[in-house]
């Protein structure tokens, strides 16, 4: 948001991210964006933005691994191979709410298993949704990415921008 000259303030949301069996990661990024936007009060002239991501591989949600076991079958998983990363966008004003998703392909190179495990022990996974971050040291994992670098990182700044500019909101 800095990039794009907005002025803002962080507001977490203490939300249950628990999703039901077989929603789409379409369905899964966008019902999590907007909960977490109905979760954070609203004060007037505020316009609130939420977001989250989940990773895709053959179509099912990789989350945020709870250990080291899971962390490592994620990151076996997505060895060598291409999956889809899903960001969902909630914009909310007092006037409006809008929603919107972007997917990004991201193929990795194949992973041997001493870098899985030394990417583990730097404890950056525990956080990531599929257990790397590709702003982080899970960029050297990445043969090459389809789509918006940004939404992998977690939030599409460029259509976020032009969402943002349809509803005449500008930096400043």
């Amino acid at each position: 948001m800095e990039m794009a000259g907005y002025r803002f303030s962080v507001r977490p949301a203490d939300v249950d991210e628990t999703l039901e069996q077989g929603v789409s990661p379409m369905e899964a990024v966008v019902y999590l964006a907007e909960i977490k936007s109905k979760a954070i009060p609203l004060s007037k002239g505020d316009v609130l933005i939420t977001s989250d991501t989940v990773v895709s591989l053959d179509g099912e949600i990789l989350g945020k691994p709870v250990d080291e076991k899971e962390a490592k079958n994620s990151l076996k998983g997505l060895s060598g191979r291409a999956h889809e990363v899903y960001t969902g966008v909630c914009i909310r004003s007092s006037e409006e709410i809008r929603t919107f998703f972007t997917c990004t392909r991201v193929f990795f190179y194949p992973l041997e298993e001493e870098e899985i495990a030394d990417y583990i022990s730097t404890g950056e996974p525990w956080d990531k949704a599929g257990g790397y971050g590709i702003q982080g040291r899970g960029a050297l994992f990445v043969e090459k990415v389809e789509g918006d670098y940004y939404s992998v990182v977690g939030l599409p700044i460029a259509r976020l921008v032009r969402e943002l500019r349809e509803m005449n909101v500008f930096p400043g």
